[in-house]
């Protein structure tokens, strides 16, 4: 029997299983995985890892901060950096406006990100304090595939503890699944007001304003909150160990908890933040980079699944953008270009031996798609959709602005030598990334209704 594709004689990782056998491909879904299989078009992968493509669910493409300010990456060029480090889904952002109903602000989103996608995509709903009174439209929200949902502990779209548990509880009704920024917005307002009456005004006071013990006290508030009202809680964007403890107590006890980190936490520390002129201002993100000794934690918690998935935050601004508070580090918009070197950055836990390849692909494709309900993606089985990458586990890369394709100016991982790297992506059959040429047209990409969490 004839396939479509065939990637022949790679080595097969899933987040459970690791075995030689070739992979055929019909009508975008895997049909078969076996020996000497034969098809229009054969890929041989010798010597190279075959997984699941890539599924970030924490990404902010054309996200607008007000001010004319707007994330540096479209949907185009976001999914295209994406499809290039081997990422072949993303999760988004709607964020309604007062006053506007929630299906409309869907369907707004989906008009910005349907011409532009490359690769397949969905969307959480936030929730913030304009939306309160529209709780009663998360079924109608839900029903139309997008079933989770974003809550803030922070910014304008802060909610306060009893909006905060009327959210949770509205959420759970619907059978969505509600994530989370936790941070405690009280103490680090208190903090950078302090901070710019004294004079302190330069990035390096960015990570002091934002404590990580206070990061780990909001997360526990949330996580208590999600408790009392018998909800499941995502939290994003781990940065210290302060709020890993808070997960692993939770998960201990038997509560629906995961968390993530991001690249950035893993690879960079708060002393970046005392670099010179604009490049001080460059990685400030928040929750902010921290102490060196935060990185071998999370590696760590990430080995021992207190941490259950890498995500990116994906939120780049350009160095013109960036210097605008540099004389106001309350003022810098925060954010950071990841998307690209996720899975390859994720692999050097393989390499420094903290963890196994099935558990890399659990981390970046598995765990994501199952918690956020890809329900076709994150594994190679019979049925699934076929995003695949061909991964070169010997190649060695350099990370510069010149080798990436985000559209910024500048790369946080500047430098940062990797062992690992995509070679040939895959999305729903179709070859988009053979060897550094990007051959795929915007608009490919599809929005993927999703009903939310499936499992923890």
């Amino acid at each position: 029997m004839s396939y479509e594709l065939v990637i022949k004689n790679g080595l097969v990782v899933t987040s459970k299983t690791l075995f030689r056998a070739d992979v055929g491909v019909r009508a975008g879904r895997i049909a078969a995985i076996a020996e000497s299989l034969s098809g229009a078009e054969e890929i041989d992968a010798r010597g190279q890892l075959v997984i699941p493509g890539g599924v970030d669910i924490h990404v902010h493409m054309q996200m607008p901060l007000g001010n004319g300010v707007v994330s540096a990456d479209d949907f185009y060029t976001g999914t295209r950096a994406a499809a290039f480090g081997g990422t072949t889904a993303i999760i988004d952002f709607v964020e309604p406006e007062p006053g506007q109903p929630l299906l409309g602000a869907l369907a707004a989103r989906r008009a910005e990100a349907d011409p532009r996608v490359t690769i397949d995509y969905g969307l959480h709903m936030t929730i913030g304090p304009a939306q309160m009174a529209r709780l009663d439209e998360l079924q109608a929200v839900r029903d139309a595939g997008c079933g989770s949902f974003k809550l803030y502990m922070a910014y304008d779209f802060r909610l306060h503890d009893g909006e905060l548990m009327q959210a949770l509880t509205a959420i759970r009704q619907v059978g969505g699944w509600p994530v989370i920024h936790a941070e405690n917005w009280d103490v680090i307002t208190t903090l950078i007001a302090e901070n710019l009456a004294a004079g302190r005004t330069s990035p390096h006071w960015h990570p002091r304003s934002r404590p990580a013990l206070l990061e780990g006290e909001a997360a526990g508030r949330a996580i208590d909150i999600a408790r009392y009202v018998d909800s499941p809680l995502h939290i994003f964007h781990v940065s210290c160990a302060d709020v890993v403890e808070r997960i692993r107590s939770a998960r201990d006890a038997g509560l629906p908890i995961t968390g993530e980190t991001c690249p950035q936490y893993l690879f960079l520390n708060q002393d970046a933040y005392d670099a010179a002129g604009v490049a001080g201002a460059l990685p400030v993100c928040a929750p902010p980079l921290r102490p060196r000794a935060e990185q071998t934690a999370l590696w760590q918690a990430l080995a021992r699944n207190d941490l259950q998935i890498v995500t990116t935050d994906h939120c780049p601004f350009t160095r013109a953008e960036k210097a605008q508070g540099i004389d106001d580090f309350s003022k810098i918009p925060g954010g950071v270009p990841s998307i690209e070197m996720r899975l390859a950055g994720v692999y050097q836990g393989v390499v420094r031996g903290y963890f196994s390849l099935n558990r890399w692909v659990e981390l970046c494709s598995a765990a994501p798609a199952r918690l956020a309900g890809f329900v076709n993606k994150g594994d190679i089985a019979i049925g699934k959709d076929a995003d695949l990458v061909i991964f070169d586990p010997d190649r060695r890369v350099k990370l510069s602005t010149d080798f990436l394709h985000e559209r910024v100016d500048w790369t946080p991982y500047e430098g940062i030598a990797l062992q690992g790297w995509p070679v040939i992506t895959i999305s729903r059959g179709e070859v988009i990334v053979r060897d550094g040429e990007f051959l795929a047209e915007p608009g490919r990409g599809r929005f993927v209704p999703r009903p939310g969490r499936l499992s923890h």
